[in-house]
This record gives C-alpha cells, structure tokens and sequence, in this order.
C-alpha cells in the first residue's frame, strides 16, 4: 500500500458520481474552505475550485467515472490523485456513510499523509486497452455459447464434439443433431451469434494490432518471445502493465497480478487470508493463460510442473508455475530482453 505524502496549500477531496460530486476544500489547518455539492461539469468544477488552484491536490476513489477529472485536471496543471477504492477502510468502515461525510474524509486523509492511491492511467494508452477489455469481454461471451450447445447435447446424451464450436466451418451438422425442432431453434441462434461475434472480434483485434504497433512495439515482440504467447495474449499483457518502472521490486509486480496468496498475521499467528481482490484480474488472466499456453508447447515446462506436482498438488503446482513466469515477465520487460528457456527453468 502506497500513500500520498507530499504536502499542499489545500487539500480537496471528492465523492465522484456519474451525475453529481461532492466537493470538500481543507487549508493545512484543517478549516473547511468549500464544502459542497455540484453537478459533474468542468466548469462549474473549475469555477469552484479556481481561487485555490495555485497549490492544489485533487483526489477522488477509483470509481468507473474518473477518466474526465483525471484529464481536466492535467489540462489545467492541477494535481490529482487517484485513490484505492479498496484500502480507504477510513470511509467504508464509518458508523454513518454519505457523500458529504465521504468526500471530508478524503481531504483529511490527503492532510494527514494517508491517502492510499492507485495508478492513475495515462489518457494515451487508456483507451486502447479498455478496447481490449470490452475483446475480453466478447470472447467471453462467445465461450458461453459455445458451452451452452456442449451442455445442451449433454442433456440429450449425444456423442460429444470432436472439433473446436467456436470455428464456423465445424458447424455442418450441429443443428441437425437434435431431433426436437425448439431445441433446433435454440442451437441455430446459438450458431449465429457465434458467427457474429467472431466477426467483430477478428475486426477489433486487427484495430487493436494496428494501433498497438504505434505505442511499444519492443515490449509486444518481447512477451510474443515466451513460449506459446500470441498477438492477444502479449497486448493484454503490455496494456495492463502499461510501464513496468512504476514497480520498485518485482514483488510488487507479482503482488499486483494476484501471483500470490496475502497472509493475515497477528501476534505471530496465522490468521487466514484476505484481499484476495486487490490487484489487476485481467492481468492475472493473461499471466495464467500464458502459463497454460506455454505448458502447452514446451516439454521442459511440462517437467517442471509435474516434478511441482509431486511435492504440491496440481493447482499449486500450476500456481507456483505462473508466478515463475510471472517474475521472468517482470524482468524481461525491465531489462528489455527476450525470454530465455534456459535460463528460466536454471533459476
């Protein structure tokens, strides 16, 4: 957990919403200079704030709806800040909760040096990868129908496929599997979105190539290196990670692709487990995946894992293998190098 430390004039903390946000300006003292609530505008914002803008910290939760602020306040050389939703126990733990109360709480925190905060992403690479995620979200959305015509034929008691659902040309004679013409119906329009959806998807990941090359292509033919990994898989990789320097230690780097397993201490005793949530999910997506890709390909990472599974059980083993890949990840993008087998499997 980082804080925000550096100290300012004023302090201004905001309860952001898609329509309203409520505003609170602290001196260093303490004394609440505005403490009020407006509609989501950039100008009425900047009219509010204008007489303090001269030393300024702005700070809000990471909620879905931060993007305009981020950016208006870069245009108009105000600091912001970009809070950790999840660390700010001083708000979700209070006794009485709303805007007014929570928007209070949040410049007392910047005054105090406590303001935990999370990586504000910067505008040029941040719609390209939310583009990514929405692919993300269609590929998805494909598996689901792919597992809703498998399920399907497992309730008739059917001879199970042999060939990849998600490819349009091994479609012939799905539908005329089923004898009940609902059933029919139902896998035909399962097909068709299928088909659809693949069509948008192969014209989004030809967009995203095309403008991914424009940003770092370096690191894209660096994680394209590692065994198994492809176009997709390497730019989900490179846009969520975004710059590796902004992690000191490459345990930071695993800690925020959730590689691993927070323990809960207290007196010296275990105590369980907790924020298993906090860090990047489609990070740890793409690191898993890549793992399994690898798996996949490569014979010595096959040995790896079974001689893991021997002492471990398979999931562990597995788990331990990404976080392996996870660290090399790390280091090959610190240090601008291609993925070495040898001397990833030597360390």
């Amino acid at each position: 957990m980082k804080f925000y430390t550096k100290q300012h004039h004023y302090y201004c903390g905001i309860d952001l919403h898609a329509r309203k946000m409520y505003i609170c300006i602290i001196d260093q003292q303490g004394s609440v200079k505005i403490h009020k609530n407006i509609k989501t505008d950039p100008d009425t914002f900047l009219e509010l704030v204008a007489a303090f803008t001269d030393d300024l910290v702005v700070g809000v939760e990471c909620v879905f709806c931060w993007y305009w602020l981020a950016d208006l306040c870069h245009k108009h050389n105000i600091t912001f800040v970009l809070g950790h939703a999840l660390y700010m126990k001083a708000i979700h733990g209070g006794k009485t909760k709303n805007d007014k109360i929570d928007s209070y709480k949040l410049a007392s925190l910047f005054k105090g040096g406590n303001f935990p905060i999370a990586y504000t992403y910067p505008a040029k690479m941040r719609a390209t990868r939310d583009l990514l995620r929405r692919r993300m979200y269609i590929s998805r959305r494909c598996s689901e129908l792919v597992a809703h015509i498998q399920n399907t034929n497992t309730q008739y008691n059917l001879p199970v496929f042999r060939k990849k659902l998600s490819r349009k040309y091994n479609h012939e004679g799905v539908v005329e599997r089923f004898e009940d013409p609902e059933v029919r119906k139902t896998i035909e329009v399962d097909l068709a979105m299928i088909n659809s959806l693949n069509q948008i998807l192969t014209k989004l990941e030809w967009h995203i190539e095309k403008i991914a090359r424009q940003h770092d292509y370096l690191a894209l033919y660096l994680l394209r290196s590692i065994p198994g990994v492809g176009q997709i898989l390497a730019l989900v990789i490179l846009y969520e990670v975004h710059d590796v320097k902004r992690f000191p230690r490459v345990q930071d780097f695993s800690s925020y692709a959730r590689l691993i397993r927070p323990v809960k201490e207290s007196n010296g005793k275990w105590a369980g487990h907790s924020n298993k949530k906090i860090g990047n999910h489609h990070l740890k997506w793409a690191i898993k995946e890549a793992s399994i890709l690898m798996l996949r390909d490569s014979s010595q990472a096959k040995a790896y894992v079974a001689k893991l599974e021997r002492k471990y059980n398979k999931g562990k083993a597995l788990g331990i293998f990404a976080h392996k890949l996870g660290r090399a990840i790390y280091f090959m993008l610190k240090n601008k190098e291609a993925f070495d087998m040898k001397r990833f499997f030597d360390q």
